[in-house]
């Protein structure tokens, strides 16, 4: 009975998705009536509600908020516009592709998917322009990075979701993530962009795009700095991970990295940084950086509603009493648990559209599988990031951004676009089936 209480739960979060309505308040919706459905009290569903809200924002939204918060500095004071122009002038024609993918990778770290996509899209029809190479060649790589980004790599909503809720390490699942996404975005990348190329798969330049727009700078950020401060969350955390393993535990030195290496303190020390260098030495006043931190808050606050509520879901699940059966439910069908994780993920992505809102979701229903011991947390996260992005289509809002942007058909959209995001989930599936074995 427990099982159909969920699937009647997600096929009703699918229909309310296909209707337009809000997430955060589907979710919510779904989430009181399944606990009804369960059996649990109302004021037991209360206390689940209260219980899933301050369980998920006590290790969440400082992370996102901060996250946010540093992508909007490096976007408005140029620092990643100085980022890309470096890599693509450091490549050249020949490997322009790289060019592009590093610097989705290099600015989707610190960037949301939107803003980073926003960001360098102007970039790619320059380069398509001036080379003559054909608009998806260059694209793919770039929209692969920003995918592969957004999925496996904290501290992008995602992923800092599923660490918070399955208690996983941060550190290990960032250097796990960067192990998968390599291989992930090679061949989802220049690889799949070059068959698109042979496949003659491509779309006109349309019109001029023009850079987005930034704020009124008194020079452009130095090189040097644009790169560092944009990657400090990465090196912070990496660092933590590292003397945590070579360091004795007496060591005041471990100590201290391990707390710059939180992830929100390392947020927070790289935002800190990045206003001086990027704000208030560059001739901006306080009051102007100050509203880069509120329009940055505002513009994901949605986005912390959304994962909020699914976190009430979640703990609906847990409150209910189906976490046993849950988890058993891999076993029955005698199927892996990463995999199994996988599995409902990508059902989920296709029939919601939202990678954020799939992972989420997916998460209360995986979770048993990780408190049981079947699975290891940090892979556990992986799995349901590649499951999150796979095979985009017409009920995601993203398959419809890439397909306007680039003047595409429909049929284009789902051979270039949709194609990449399921290659993107399969291999890092596969990575992550061969890190279990490895680990």
């Amino acid at each position: 009975m427990s099982f159909l209480i969920i699937l009647l739960a997600v096929i009703l979060q699918v229909f309310l998705t296909v209707k337009k309505v809000n997430p955060f308040l589907s979710l919510l919706l779904v989430a009181i009536l399944a606990g009804l459905c369960f059996g649990m009290p109302p004021m037991k569903v209360v206390e689940s509600i209260e219980r899933g809200v301050s369980s998920t924002l006590g290790g969440l939204v400082l992370v996102i908020i901060l996250g946010a918060a540093l992508g909007k500095v490096l976007e408005v004071s140029g620092a990643a516009e100085r980022i890309a122009n470096s890599l693509i002038s450091s490549f050249g024609v020949r490997y322009i592709q790289w060019a592009v993918l590093l610097t989705g990778f290099m600015i989707g770290i610190p960037l949301f998917y939107n803003a980073g996509f926003i960001i360098l899209i102007p970039l790619v029809f320059m380069l398509a322009r001036k080379t003559g190479m054909p608009i998806l060649y260059i694209a793919i790589p770039m929209a692969a990075s920003l995918s592969v980004t957004h999925c496996f790599l904290p501290p992008h909503p995602g992923p800092v979701f599923l660490i918070n809720e399955l208690e996983a390490d941060t550190g290990q699942v960032l250097m796990y993530g960067i192990l998968m996404a390599i291989p992930a975005v090679v061949i989802a990348g220049p690889l799949f962009g070059k068959m698109l190329n042979r496949l003659k798969v491509d779309a006109p330049l349309g019109d001029s795009f023009q850079a987005p727009e930034v704020a009124a700078r008194h020079q452009m950020p130095a090189l040097f700095p644009s790169f560092f401060i944009a990657l400090l969350p990465v090196l912070l955390i990496t660092l933590s991970v590292v003397v945590k393993t070579f360091l004795p535990t007496d060591s005041w030195l471990k100590t201290f990295f391990i707390f710059t290496g939180d992830s929100t303190i390392a947020l927070l020390i790289s935002f800190l940084a990045a206003i001086y260098v990027f704000g208030i030495r560059q001739g901006y006043s306080i009051d102007t950086t100050m509203k880069w931190l509120t329009e940055s808050v505002s513009d994901i606050a949605m986005i912390v509603l959304i994962i909020t509520a699914g976190g009430v879901f979640k703990q609906v699940l847990v409150d209910s009493g189906t976490g046993a059966e849950i988890a058993a439910l891999s076993s029955q069908w005698q199927m892996p648990p990463l995999l199994f994780a996988w599995l409902v993920t990508a059902l989920l992505r296709v029939m919601i559209g939202s990678a954020t809102v799939s992972g989420i979701t997916a998460a209360g229903i995986v979770a048993p599988l990780v408190q049981s011991g079947a699975a290891s947390a940090e892979l556990m996260v992986l799995a349901v990031g590649a499951g999150s992005v796979f095979f985009s289509h017409v009920n995601d809002s993203g398959f419809w951004m890439f397909k306007e942007f680039f003047h595409l058909s429909i049929k284009q959209t789902f051979l270039s676009w949709s194609i990449m995001e399921t290659i993107i989930s399969i291999i890092g599936l596969i990575f992550v089936l061969l890190l279990n074995t490895i680990l």
